[in-house]
């Protein structure tokens, strides 16, 4: 596994959360419209943590009013980018003055492990921040010669209000990754995080008020997908709306922002797969095979999920990539020796084993796993499949859980089509020691980011996003910050 093993003698101090979480909008903390709560839950346990307030329809326009007048009447939008980026950096000294306590609650919301929230995790998170603080003052425009006698430049300007819906695999980093460049841009956001890990969203409700955000710059509407993100997709004083979940969702959020023909940008599922070619270094290949598809309970959109391997050298990768699944420490992500926490919630859980029922009942073999862990909480052990064809469900169906299936390939012709055989294409991974077989390859396959010869590698510099069905855009980058501008062409006669 790629988790830091710094903190593994180090007792987690378990965080503290107030009983009960009120909606941040227009910079107060509100209780819902409704008054209705609902219980946000540890993974590990099955037991709710505490209750958080159950936006709807009703608190994200309010939470969109606010926003709207924050980006028409207040100070962001017209604020300088220095000082946008100056405010940005404060949030992220905030956040790394107190990466303890939220690594210990997204461990505690989310049920990974402490030891990776805070070696992965808060790091990538306080980055995307500083990166983006230091984008604020090198959008620059154009000055574009013409025929005839005018003076024409473009420049970048805010798109507007943005609803932003994240999902509950990365809470902290997508709940970054989405506000670095829509505040950097002069953006205003309202964020609706996902039902199942609130809690460090709040929190962060907290530092922006520290960091110095004006009013209604950032609002948070907690609350389900199908009353508050679906309110939020189809408020038409929304400009823009930013999406990170599965696909099927993603058809739904398109569906309802078409009413305002708001900008749309989808980070969506991944079927990815991992290539193991014969002259690879094994010793390295098969750990991080291994770690592609176990890191964070297989709950990742790009985890390598379907490994291929050269028959050559299948029967030892499939014995290497088994024997790590074996030696994985399953537990709840507060034990510092965890490696690997709970899926994140009953449903997961259900979704997960459902999986592995259809793939036994079509035939497929499982040599390592496939059971639940534990009597209690939403364990699965860490599973390797094989004897599988390319129309199983686990072949075909994002599962999002600790689940690689293995299969043999005989030459790259084989494999390349068989890796592109997908509605997917999020992400890929090559093993070898070849760099002309790697190249070709990696221009071969129809994936948004390719790996060689390591797996699950991020930057806030390197830009992220998918082809086909697994999304439109690109998150960090240069390249986000296109999708929350509009250029405007200004044309001047001399």
């Amino acid at each position: 596994m790629s988790a830091a093993t710094a903190t593994k003698a180090r007792t987690v101090k378990p965080p503290q959360v107030k009983p009960q979480q009120p909606l941040f909008i227009g910079g107060r903390w509100l209780d819902s419209v409704s008054g209705k709560t609902f219980p946000t839950v540890n993974p590990a346990t099955g037991e709710a943590i505490c209750q958080v307030a159950e936006g709807d329809k009703a608190d994200v326009d309010l939470a969109v009013k606010a926003a709207r007048k924050a980006f028409e009447d207040g100070p962001w939008p017209r604020m300088s980018a220095s000082e946008r980026g100056r405010v940005l950096n404060r949030l992220a000294d905030l956040v790394e003055q107190h990466k303890e306590e939220l690594a210990a609650l997204e461990s505690l919301d989310n049920g990974k492990p402490y030891r990776d929230a805070i070696a992965a995790d808060l790091p990538l998170t306080i980055k995307c921040y500083r990166y983006y603080a230091g984008w604020t003052d090198k959008i620059h425009g154009k000055t574009i010669p013409v025929d005839g006698p005018y003076f024409c430049y473009t420049k970048h300007e805010p798109v507007g209000v943005v609803g932003q819906i994240i999902p509950w695999n990365f809470p902290l980093l997508m709940q970054a990754w989405k506000w670095g460049p829509a505040l950097a841009t002069g953006c205003t956001v309202v964020l609706k995080p996902a039902e199942q890990t609130p809690l460090t969203a709040l929190r962060l409700g907290e530092l922006i008020c520290e960091a110095g955000f004006p009013d209604g710059v950032i609002n948070i509407v907690t609350g389900f997908g199908e009353t508050a993100g679906a309110g939020l997709a189809a408020h038409s004083q929304v400009d823009k709306i930013a999406f990170t979940g599965s696909t099927e969702v993603g058809k739904l959020i398109l569906q309802a922002a078409a009413g305002n023909l708001k900008k749309v940008s989808l980070e969506l599922g991944g079927k990815s797969p991992n290539i193991v070619c014969a002259d690879a270094d094994l010793e390295v290949a098969i750990p991080g095979a291994a770690s592609a598809i176990f890191f964070n309970h297989g709950q990742c959109c790009c985890a390598g999920s379907r490994l291929y391997v050269e028959k050559k050298v299948f029967d030892k990768v499939l014995d290497g990539v088994s024997e790590q699944a074996k030696r994985i420490k399953v537990g709840s992500g507060m034990d510092p020796g965890t490696e690997m926490g709970p899926l994140v919630s009953a449903e997961q859980f259900q979704r997960v084993n459902s999986y592995l029922e259809s793939g036994r009942s079509q035939g497929a073999k499982t040599v390592v796993g496939g059971q639940r862990a534990g009597s209690k909480g939403y364990f699965v052990e860490p599973t390797v499949l094989v004897d599988v064809k390319p129309d199983m469900k686990v072949v075909k169906e994002e599962i999002f859980g600790p689940v690689v299936v293995a299969m043999p390939v005989s030459d790259m012709n084989e494999v390349q089509a068989a890796a592109n055989e997908t509605t997917y294409g999020l992400a890929a991974g090559i093993w070898t020691n070849d760099i002309a077989k790697a190249h070709t390859l990696a221009s071969q396959l129809r994936a948004g980011t390719v790996w060689i010869n390591c797996y699950n590698i991020f930057d806030a510099a390197l830009p992220f996003g998918g082809y086909k069905e697994s999304g439109w855009g690109r998150e960090m980058g240069h390249d986000v910050l296109e999708l929350y501008t509009e250029t405007k062409a200004v044309c001047v006669k001399l």
